[in-house]
C-alpha cells in the first residue's frame, strides 16, 4: 500500500552499509518505521530526509512492518536542532519521549501538530527549557495522565500551599497531605507555571522570563510526573540532566 503523509523524523539509525531506518511520526498514519535506501551515500537524494527532526512530506510503501521510502520533500529541515548542543539534547529527549509514549500506528492529529509546533518553537529560538516543560505536560494530557494542578485532588481546595503527589498525578493541600511529608512542596512560582503551561498554545508562545532556580525545580517536578505516570526509561534523560547542571 502506498502512503503519502506529512511526517517528522523522531529517530534515525544506520542499517547496513548504505541505508537508514527512520521512525516517522506522521499526520495520518501514526508512528511508522521506514527504510531509506542509500541514505548514507554522499550523493543520496534522500539523505537529508533521513536526518533527525526533519519535517517533510513522505511517500512510502508499506504492507506490514517496515515501510520503504519512495519519495519525499522537506518542508522544514530544523537544522539548528542538530547543530547546537542544548537544542539537540532537548529535541532528542522530546523525540525519544514521543517515540516511547505513543503506541504504533496510533493516529493523533493533535499530537502531530504539538510536536511540529514544539520543534518549530525550538528552532525559532524560544527558551528550550520552557518549550520542553510545556511539551511534556501536554504529552501527559494526551496520554491520559493530565496532572491536576488547579485544586486539591482530594478535597477540591484551591487556596494555600500544595504538595505534588506523583503517584496520584495531582496536588494535595496541606490538610490532605499532612500524613505524607514525602510529597514535594511546590513553590508559588512553580504552581503558577504548571497551571499556565497546561493552557498555553506552543505555536503562540512568547518570551517568558523565568529564573534558573524555578526552571530547575519545575524540571524535577515534571520529570517525576513522567516517571510515575508513564514509567518510561529514557536514554536521553541522563544527558539532558548533565547539561542542566552546566547551565
Amino acid at each position: 500500500m502506498l502512503y503519502r503523509s506529512e511526517g517528522i523524523v523522531i529517530r534515525a539509525m544506520d542499517y547496513g552499509e548504505s541505508h537508514k531506518i527512520i521512525t516517522l511520526f506522521t499526520h495520518n498514519a501514526g508512528k511508522v518505521g521506514v527504510l531509506v535506501k542509500g541514505a548514507k551515500k554522499v550523493r543520496s537524494k534522500h539523505a537529508s530526509l533521513a536526518q533527525p527532526f526533519t519535517y517533510g512530506e513522505f511517500v512510502f510503501t508499506r504492507h506490514t512492518g517496515l515501510g520503504t521510502l519512495q519519495h519525499g520533500e522537506i518542508i522544514e529541515s530544523n537544522h539548528l536542532l542538530r547543530e547546537h548542543l542544548d537544542l539537540s539534547a532537548h529535541a532528542a529527549y522530546i523525540a525519544e519521549l514521543t517515540e516511547k509514549a505513543i503506541p504504533e500506528e496510533e493516529v493523533n492529529h493533535i499530537h502531530f501538530n504539538l510536536i511540529k509546533g514544539c520543534f518549530s518553537a525550538l528552532h525559532s529560538g524560544k527558551d528550550f527549557e520552557v518549550v520542553t516543560h510545556i511539551y511534556q505536560l501536554k504529552l501527559l494530557a494526551l496520554a491520559g495522565y493530565d496532572p491536576v494542578v488547579d485544586s486539591c485532588i482530594q478535597c477540591g481546595q484551591q487556596q494555600g500551599a500544595f504538595r505534588m503527589s506523583y503517584y496520584a498525578g495531582g496536588i494535595l493541600c496541606e490538610k490532605c497531605a499532612r500524613h505524607d511529608q514525602s510529597l514535594t512542596l511546590l513553590s508559588d512560582n512553580v504552581l503558577k507555571l504548571l497551571r499556565f503551561y497546561k493552557q498555553i498554545d506552543l505555536t503562540r508562545l512568547g518570551e517568558i522570563n523565568i529564573s534558573q532556580a524555578t526552571k530547575t525545580e519545575l524540571t524535577k517536578v515534571i520529570h517525576r510526573l513522567i516517571d510515575y505516570q508513564l514509567g518510561l526509561k529514557l536514554k536521553t534523560r541522563a544527558f539532558l540532566d548533565s547539561l542542566s547542571k552546566l547551565n
